[in-house]
């Protein structure tokens, strides 16, 4: 389980470093009515949500690769 504190940390502070908590939330919440998103677990939308607000703000993103090198 300790992967995905560290993701959820990780995430959580890039996102409010840069100002981007209610675009992540949006997007979090967007895609739970999204049928491609219904089966994945809370780390993947995690990431996928983070990937998307910041490639949407173009910054470089964190993808889950990157997180899982430490």
């Amino acid at each position: 389980m300790g992967h995905y504190e560290d993701l959820w940390y990780e995430i959580t502070e890039s996102i409010e470093k840069e100002g981007l908590k209610k675009e992540f939330d949006k997007q979090l919440k967007k895609m739970n009515t999204q049928d491609k998103h219904q089966y994945k677990d809370s780390k993947a939308r995690w990431a996928y949500a983070y990937d998307k607000v910041i490639s949407n703000n173009k910054k470089m993103p964190l993808t889950i690769d990157k997180l899982n090198e430490n």
